[in-house]
């Protein structure tokens, strides 16, 4: 399929990087040290933000605790972060201003994951830069916004379904990676199994986009 966009937006955990081992671990180790390994059973992790997750969670005056410990857990594991397939050769590809990363975690915990990697991009939209995290679409608007395009001229790339609704919700045009969750789960334009499957080429006006899905 082919697809001409003025910028790509990426998710990060699970669609640039994968940091799944590390996340599991460290939430697994916070819900023990707040007793709430039970109700923390039932909880959608991926794909939110932690404070929504905190929130789900525990009352409202140990949330700023709780959000500085699960930040702590996660950034000193960071070091587990790896690359997924594609994303080298395809972030290479792509000139600084066409495109942005939008994730669900703290800029501070984003920067390490992505440092970790080698990955530093121009623009980065984080937990921190929001009021509303996915699948509210603010996320993606506000990285349209600093790019100067059009969300509904972007392609999202996502793997998660809060993300999914938050790229349809902004108007773009989405790409799932099942690199997460199998495709039954994701609502998309295109689904593909990671970015080794999708190649791009900047030309004057945009971005050209071909994807196997």
């Amino acid at each position: 399929m082919k697809l001409s966009v003025d910028a790509l937006l990426f998710d990060n955990d699970g669609t640039l990087v994968s940091s799944m081992d590390s996340v599991h671990r460290c939430w697994a180790r916070w819900a023990e040290e707040y007793g709430v390994t039970e109700e923390f059973a039932r909880v959608e992790l991926h794909g939110r933000p932690a404070a929504d997750i905190v929130a789900d969670l525990l009352p409202a005056e140990r949330a700023p605790e709780a959000l500085a410990r699960i930040e702590e857990l996660e950034t000193a594991d960071a070091d587990g972060v790896v690359l997924l397939p594609g994303t080298r050769e395809l972030l290479d590809s792509l000139p600084a201003d066409r495109w942005a990363v939008v994730t669900s975690a703290t800029r501070k915990l984003a920067e390490a994951r992505l440092a970790a990697v080698g990955i530093r991009p121009k623009h980065l939209i984080t937990a921190d830069d929001i009021t509303r995290g996915k699948p509210d679409p603010e996320p993606f608007l506000l990285a349209a916004r600093h790019l100067g395009v059009d969300p509904a001229r972007c392609a999202v790339f996502e793997d998660a379904p809060a993300g999914l609704a938050a790229g349809r919700a902004a108007g773009a045009t989405t790409v799932a990676l099942t690199t997460t969750t199998g495709p039954e789960e994701l609502v998309a334009d295109v689904v593909v199994p990671d970015l080794s499957a999708v190649s791009a080429q900047a030309t004057a006006d945009g971005v050209e986009i071909t994807t196997a899905g």
